[in-house]
């Protein structure tokens, strides 16, 4: 099988446009983004899970020589960009995207929105998440050079000239409790997390010409806006005997070509054509799709993707928790807030949430950090001997407040 070599790009957003595009049109290898603040743990473990042929920072590049049999060196002929994710069970993994993937979905998404050649766009996501890495390629395919913004605040939205924005509801939440005005931007896309209906009024009122958009790395990102496919995407709700909805399934140019070096894992999801998410969904009376939450424990906060079995298990090896689980609970700012319910050691000496958060720190980005600790006696569990999920996430318990545990998110963005 033909292969084209595989970097891992440590860079921030102002520098990767040249990886990135030498990657699109075929004159350079292909890009694994990883963001450069990654604990050193967490980095490790994906250079060794997803295997680059080397490593690019600022410094330069660092060529990985690798000998192990099970690592198999390169990318697929058509791969052009490699995302790295978590799914619910944590494990690192590897979405192969090509070129004509991602170009297509970037000129699918500029045509829908009606942007012009030579159009901006502002950057104010990860690169290293699809995205704020379609920011990018957006931005390429128009022929413009994207406005890169650290922090997303009213200074920025005020200045931002009739740029176009990609965002998730945690941004665009913190900009109308500012009172900032929005109608600076162009279009604002707003996606990966839930939008309240009443953020999108209260967006609107404050001048934004807002857009939602659905989608992941799997599909290049935001490939269905305002519950409507992009052109060329079709979207399907696979629903089960006797239910009123089911998983969101999608087919189109958009599609990923496979997990890197998971091919078991790739057949379980793509099937002629088709990718089935791990996302409940209906299409209502007007045919529009309405996604009705998560099939499985990823927790979405702030547009952030984490999952709370790996979190809890994180939780696990801390000598003052004896049992945790991690769930998301509603949040009118983060879509939802990671929720860590403990049973301690000690029952005289639960631990206290800045440990907690701490100790999740060390090893995992900060998004896993818990905003919120709840200290039990025992967990639920299901008559299946699972612990009961659903009744944790939506308090269906007696909890033991703990002073203090429910504190300031930590900004990110």
């Amino acid at each position: 099988m033909v292969t084209r070599p595989l970097h891992a790009v440590l860079l921030p957003p102002d520098r990767m446009l040249g990886p990135l595009a030498a990657a699109l049109d075929g004159s350079g290898p292909a890009i694994l983004p990883l963001d450069p603040a990654l604990p050193a743990g967490r980095l490790r473990r994906l250079l060794d899970e997803l295997a680059p042929d080397a490593v690019l920072t600022g410094d330069g590049l660092d060529r990985l020589g690798r000998s192990s049999p099970g690592h198999s060196l390169g990318a697929g002929e058509d791969v052009a960009v490699v995302i790295a994710t978590s799914g619910s069970t944590g494990e690192p993994k590897g979405v192969e995207l090509s070129a004509a993937a991602l170009l297509g979905s970037a000129r699918a998404s500029l045509q829908r929105i009606g942007a012009a050649p030579g159009d901006r766009w502002l950057c104010c996501l990860p690169v290293s998440h699809i995205a704020g890495l379609q920011v990018l390629i957006r931005s390429l395919v128009a022929g413009s050079t994207p406005v890169v913004a650290g922090r997303l605040g009213p200074g920025v939205a005020a200045s931002a000239d009739g740029a176009h924005v990609s965002m998730v509801p945690t941004q665009l939440h913190r900009l109308v409790e500012a009172g900032a005005s929005l109608s600076s931007f162009g279009i604002i896309l707003v996606g990966g997390a839930g939008v309240a209906p009443a953020l999108i009024t209260g967006a609107r009122a404050a001048g934004g010409r807002v857009v939602t958009t659905y989608g992941m790395t799997e599909t290049c990102g935001g490939c269905v806006y305002d519950g409507e496919p992009l052109d060329g995407v079709r979207v399907a709700v696979r629903t089960p005997t006797g239910g009123e909805g089911g998983l969101v399934a999608i087919s189109g140019p958009v599609l990923f070509s496979g997990y890197r070096r998971q091919p078991g894992l790739t057949a379980a999801v793509l099937d002629n054509g088709w990718f089935t998410t791990s996302d409940l969904g209906s299409i209502d009376a007007s045919g529009r799709l309405v996604i009705r939450g998560r099939a499985d424990d990823v927790i979405n906060t702030g547009g952030q993707k984490v999952a709370g079995g790996e979190v809890a298990a994180v939780l696990e090896a801390c000598d003052s928790v004896r049992q945790a689980v991690v769930v998301g609970r509603p949040d009118p700012e983060w879509g939802e807030r990671v929720t860590a319910i403990v049973v301690p050691a000690d029952p005289a000496a639960p631990p206290d949430l800045a440990l907690v958060r701490a100790h999740v720190r060390r090893s995992l980005p900060a998004a896993a950090a818990p905003r919120e600790i709840v200290v039990v006696d025992e967990i639920p569990l299901l008559p299946s001997g699972k612990p009961d999920v659903w009744a944790l996430r939506h308090d269906g318990q007696e909890t033991v407040d703990v002073p203090g545990t429910i504190v300031a998110s930590e900004r990110y963005y």
